[in-house]
């Protein structure tokens, strides 16, 4: 193992998966949104710079090439079993999370059982965009959830009723400051769709791999 910068940085990434969770139980709302925010944008960030760096620097090691998608599955399923908690089991959030782990441990899977021939699932360009999906949707919702209890307003975690009526128009009159603030909405929705994205290309790219194990799962 070579502890390179890129390798430092993957490592770095890893052990913020975790720390995002860990904001939420030694710090208040909205300080620990914003806390988590941060955390998981930076961490965001290093995915693109330690494998520019690798390859720059000519630093690509079988370390690296094994670490980087454990950190970002770890990243992107704690984000997003914190981001449902803390929605109120919200089914815009639930569903594409639930297709997103789904194909996360389903793909892991297969790659241990192919042992030496899952070199055949290699990382495709379209596996990449769906991180780069899945990380943005994500920063947008815990953005979303910042602002809302920076602002002291509580909608993220809206029961079914009042969720109808808002989406029916019928606006109560003590979240009219909250849809005023077109930044947290535009926010919002653009994490749900975004998120939905990320998982159609979640299970796209699943069924890619599927497709691709299947000769060496018929027996003889």
């Amino acid at each position: 193992m070579t502890l390179n910068v890129p390798n430092i940085l993957t490592i770095l990434r890893l052990l913020a998966a975790p720390a995002v969770a860990v904001m939420f139980l030694f710090f208040a709302r909205p300080w620990a949104d914003w806390f988590a925010l941060v955390l998981f944008v930076g961490a965001a960030l290093t995915d693109f710079v330690d494998g520019y760096l690798a390859r720059a620097w000519k630093q690509e090691s079988k370390f690296g090439a094994m670490l980087d998608p454990i950190a970002d599955k770890a990243m992107v399923v704690i984000a997003l079993l914190v981001i449902t908690g803390f929605s109120g089991m919200n089914p815009w959030i639930l569903l594409p999370a639930t297709f997103i782990i789904f194909r996360e441990v389903f793909v892991s899977g297969l790659r241990e059982f192919l042992g030496a021939t899952a070199g055949l699932l290699k990382v495709t360009q379209l596996a990449k965009w769906k991180t780069t999906a899945q990380m943005v949707g994500i920063a947008l919702l815990f953005a979303t959830g910042a602002f809302e209890h920076y602002l002291g307003m509580q909608t993220f975690g809206m029961d079914r009723q009042m969720r109808d009526n808002v989406l029916a128009g019928n606006i109560p009159d003590e979240l009219g400051l909250v849809w005023k603030d077109w930044g947290m909405m535009l926010s919002w929705y653009l994490g749900i769709t975004v998120l939905w994205l990320a998982a159609a290309l979640t299970l796209l790219t699943g069924w890619d791999y599927f497709r691709k194990a299947m000769p060496y799962l018929r027996d003889a």
